[in-house]
């Protein structure tokens, strides 16, 4: 099978990012597999050396694209460009080739336009909750975004969604669409990687004077609500004036964060560090783990970190209620609100006992998840037609 794909994360020109790697996985599975990523001149893709639509092949039979394009605006003429020649260069034949979009947004777009135009199979892959009043709220290109999902959905010929959650909204939302087009396949996490590595950071050798330590890892945007955290850290230090947050992760709230936590007066509570790939280490010795986004499509760090041993508190998002069940293996509470937040934090710090039991269920929930052999014969079966 040829499958050309679609996204826009520029982290596939990093060659020791954990995205690339999982992409050269998923290209072992195909005869070809293409990814024309949206990104502009001048961008992070400066290992790249052409002037026009950057190529890399990364592995035997997978190869990256940039759109190189001078605007955002262009980003999908500039992809229909690129897929134009791989398509016809490549030979793709629509009994066995397909295009697949990282979302049902843009990219879901520009893979409709080209699926019309060669005449190939649409496989679409929804990783958020776009279907979430909040995700809407956010933003007037979101609303933008979710018009399209709706029109994109029905017209697509298959659907991945990375939570049951996911696919119970779409068949909600549009009723006649038919079932068997959607496939559940959450991110995969690779649990033996995670318990088998050694700790290199230790976050309370390196944060002595904090204790508990809680963590939070993501991008730094709204959706994630890294800022109901900082100001329940207002309310829980008065109690426990040791417990400190560590936040990982970069982004555009960056310094709006950094601003509320200065101007709380919490810089020796809270601290800030960049994004890194591998954050096992902290997993394992951070005290508990939080995410408390709005809206999720699955949330692969609650897994992670419950795959560490780390205890969790998320919201009632994504794989909450798939995965993560309140009181089992972590504790869920509703989305926004503080006063739940506070009280969850500071039990687990009254409750020791706790831990254990959340940690042992968790671990037991983790040992049940697929392995990554079954997860990638999962992800081929995603991509077939029939």
């Amino acid at each position: 099978m040829k499958v050309l794909s679609i996204g826009s994360d520029k982290n596939l020109f990093k060659e020791d990012s954990a995205v690339r790697q999982r992409i050269i996985e998923y290209g072992s599975l195909a005869e070809e597999l293409h990814i024309i990523v949206f990104s502009r001149q001048k961008s992070e893709i400066r290992n790249l050396k052409s002037e026009t639509n950057p190529k890399s092949q990364i592995s035997k039979n997978t190869f990256i694209y940039s759109t190189n394009s001078w605007s955002r605006w262009f980003y999908i003429l500039d992809a229909y460009k690129i897929a134009k020649r791989i398509i016809l260069n490549s030979k793709f034949l629509i009994h066995n080739s397909l295009i697949t979009t990282q979302d049902p947004f843009e990219c879901g777009l520009a893979g409709y336009i080209m699926a019309k135009k060669f005449k190939l199979p649409l496989h679409l892959q929804i990783h958020g909750d776009f279907l979430s009043p909040k995700f809407g709220q956010e933003s007037f290109l979101n609303k933008i975004r979710v018009w399209l999902a709706k029109f994109l959905i029905p017209r697509a010929d298959k659907i991945r969604v990375v939570s049951e959650r996911i696919k119970d909204s779409i068949i909600s939302k549009f009723r006649s669409i038919d079932i068997s087009k959607i496939a559940v396949l959450p991110i995969f996490v690779d649990v033996k990687r995670i318990q088998k590595s050694d700790i290199k950071t230790n976050l309370h050798q390196k944060y002595p004077q904090l204790d508990p330590i809680i963590l939070m890892a993501s991008r730094l945007t709204k959706e994630k609500n890294i800022e109901l955290a900082v100001e329940a850290m207002q309310e829980v230090i008065k109690f426990y004036p040791k417990t400190g947050l560590i936040i990982v992760g970069d982004g555009k709230e960056k310094n709006n964060l950094k601003f509320k936590i200065e101007n709380l007066k919490l810089n020796e509570n809270i601290i800030m560090e960049s994004w890194i790939d591998d954050l096992s280490s902290y997993y394992k010795t951070a005290d508990l783990f939080l995410l408390i986004s709005n809206h999720e499509g699955w949330g692969m760090t609650s897994v992670e970190a419950m795959a560490a041993g780390c205890l969790l508190i998320m919201t009632d998002v994504g794989c909450a209620g798939e995965i993560v069940k309140n009181e089992y293996n972590g504790l869920v509470i509703p989305v926004g609100s503080k006063v739940k937040l506070i009280e969850a934090i500071e039990r687990t710090i009254k409750e020791p006992s706790l831990h254990d039991k959340l940690k042992n269920n968790s671990l037991a929930t983790v040992k049940n998840l697929a392995s990554k052999e079954e997860y990638l014969n999962s992800y081929k079966k995603s991509w077939e037609m029939r």
